[in-house]
């Protein structure tokens, strides 16, 4: 024989008492869970875990890859370790400006580039990342020049030496004097290696080089650009 006792509309409660279970309250409401009467009430992380627990849901499926068009290359130097075409140690970097306004950067990384066997250096990945959001800026203003003020990077996976290297950069904050952006790494299978965010100082460019920094150093990229990507 169980006695209910009628509902509580002001704390939303049911109370059942049955035998040993008499006390025992069940809140009416998302994410609840019993607790014995009289008992020391959960800390507010535990009772913040109890209900992410009981209300997860499954983890969503992988976006499909979205076509995104190619409107210009970017140029290219001549001994710069990510974009030098001629630097024989260089990741030979090339750059596509996207309709969406971002920026792409595709590297080909070599035996020399590598930390661990078959896994690219994280010094590497930091370089490749720092070079595609700070260039993102001349997409929005052209011919500015700029040097890394901050640059935080997370690793969240290995990056492999055996595939071409994807970087994707943006702009997130521009004024006068500085830029921020962010970019990630992403792998064949879409998921996100790398990550990164940067502060850059515009500056002229004889601000930041002595040497000269004409033609010769300074070019279009020759290679053919595709049309669209795969992202």
């Amino acid at each position: 024989m169980k006695a209910i006792v009628p509902r509580n509309t002001q704390n939303d409660t049911l109370h059942v008492a049955r035998g040993r279970d008499r006390g025992a309250t069940w809140a009416r409401g998302r994410g609840a869970w019993p607790r014995m009467a009289g008992a020391r009430p959960a800390s507010r992380p535990a009772r913040l875990m109890a209900w992410l627990m009981m209300n997860r849901t499954a983890e969503p499926r992988e976006e499909l890859p979205l076509e995104r068009r190619v409107r210009s290359t970017q140029n290219i130097s001549r001994m710069c370790l990510v974009c030098g075409a001629e630097n024989p140690f260089g990741l030979h970097g090339c750059f596509y400006e996207l309709d969406d306004g971002e920026l792409l950067g595709l590297f080909r990384p070599g035996e020399q580039h590598q930390s661990y066997p078959g896994r690219l250096h994280g010094g590497i990945s930091s370089a490749a990342l720092d070079e595609t959001i700070g260039r993102a800026i001349t997409i929005v203003h052209p011919g500015t020049w700029g040097v890394t003020a901050e640059l935080s990077v997370r690793f969240r996976k290995p990056v492999p030496l055996d595939s071409t290297i994807r970087a994707i950069g943006r702009i997130t904050r521009d004024t006068p004097r500085v830029f921020e952006g962010t970019g990630e790494i992403v792998l064949d299978d879409g998921s996100v290696a790398v990550e990164a965010r940067g502060k850059y100082v515009k500056m002229a460019l004889d601000a930041i080089t002595d040497g000269d920094f004409d033609q010769s150093n300074w070019f279009a990229d020759s290679r053919e650009a595709p049309d669209s990507v795969d992202l």
